[in-house]
């Protein structure tokens, strides 16, 4: 490892000792550090765009599953905010909004919206998603 190779030498003794630009070597050591150093905020970036989009992905299931236990909770005469907080995860309840909507004391469709986290879960984004469930129809 800590060997100079011959080529290694001529490489040294060409660009240190020839003063003739016609007779310059340039050594390609490090030049993948340094590609890879240039392309790393790039990576990253793709890979926090890629991140949210599976964040958003796993809000928008999230909360259409909270729309369903609300409804099933509004129709047998619970709370349904206390439904959909029971079926989100923690990090999601914070911004949660429930908004039952009852038609002449029969329970109706519950809308139930969050927002979306950005990249970690302690910050959330401007834009929320929302899901809207009804009751569960009885078989005919």
């Amino acid at each position: 490892m800590g060997r100079l190779q011959e080529n290694d030498l001529d490489c040294k003794r060409e660009r240190w000792f020839t003063l003739s630009l016609s007779r310059l070597c340039f050594c390609n050591r490090g030049q993948a550090s340094v590609e890879l150093l240039g392309a790393l905020p790039a990576l990253l970036i793709v890979l926090a765009m890629a991140w949210q989009l599976v964040l958003a992905g796993h809000t928008a299931w999230q909360t259409a599953n909270a729309a369903k236990v609300a409804a099933r909770a509004q129709a047998v005469g619970k709370d349904p905010v206390k439904a959909a907080k029971s079926a989100l995860p923690g990090y999601l309840e914070d911004k949660l909004v429930v908004k039952p909507t009852d038609k002449q004391g029969h329970p109706a469709n519950v809308k139930v919206q969050v927002q979306v986290p950005l990249i970690l879960h302690r910050w959330s984004m401007p834009l929320s998603v929302s899901s809207t469930a009804g009751p569960p129809q009885k078989p005919t």
